[in-house]
């Protein structure tokens, strides 16, 4: 039996789950989240807790377990808590801005750029650090939309300029050497 599908999720307070087969809402004070599933993993809620069971011990049953779990205390954890991506710009000139919901990004280009937030994400913007910190219940939407912001202008290896994620370490280049 899968150890990580096997354990139980917790519902905290203000938190309301529903289950349909193949579907499972999650509805909290950061937003709502629906999430489709195998049809095949059966979500019970019971009480304050939530538990995953898997039909049958076949290889697809038994990789689907743990993720469905995965999937459903994400879930939770994004409607309680929620999740942050933080990104650093680096470089000279290099600089965002908010507009309501919008980010305007200045990454060396002739023009500045222009990134429409998704609905249920949020930005904040720390101009003494330019760091960029995205912000929602959907742990997968934070992932994708830092993504794409990264994919703007990606960290180049020989001054370290771009977009980076905060955690990653950008491994430079030592460039040409003069040959005198």
């Amino acid at each position: 039996m899968s150890r990580i599908g096997r354990m139980t999720i917790k519902i905290p307070d203000k938190v309301k789950v529903t289950s349909v087969p193949g579907l499972v809402n999650v509805e909290g004070p950061k937003g709502k989240i629906a999430q489709k599933l195998e049809l095949d993993m059966k979500v019970t809620v019971e009480k304050n807790e939530i538990r995953v069971e898997r039909p049958d011990d076949s290889r697809r049953a038994r990789q689907l377990h743990g993720l469905t779990r995965t999937l459903v205390a994400n879930m939770v954890q994004g409607v309680t808590t929620g999740f942050s991506r933080a990104l650093d710009i680096t470089g000279v000139g290099y600089k965002a801005e908010l507009k309501g919901k919008e980010i305007h990004l200045a990454l060396g280009f002739s023009h500045p750029v222009v990134y429409p937030l998704p609905a249920g994400v949020t930005a904040e913007y720390d101009a003494k650090a330019n760091r960029l910190t995205v912000k929602g219940a959907d742990k997968h939407q934070i992932g994708l939309v830092a993504a794409e912001i990264r994919k703007l202008r990606p960290p180049e290896p020989y001054k370290g300029k771009g977009v980076k994620y905060a955690e990653e370490i950008i491994r430079r280049k030592q460039g040409k050497t003069g040959a005198t």
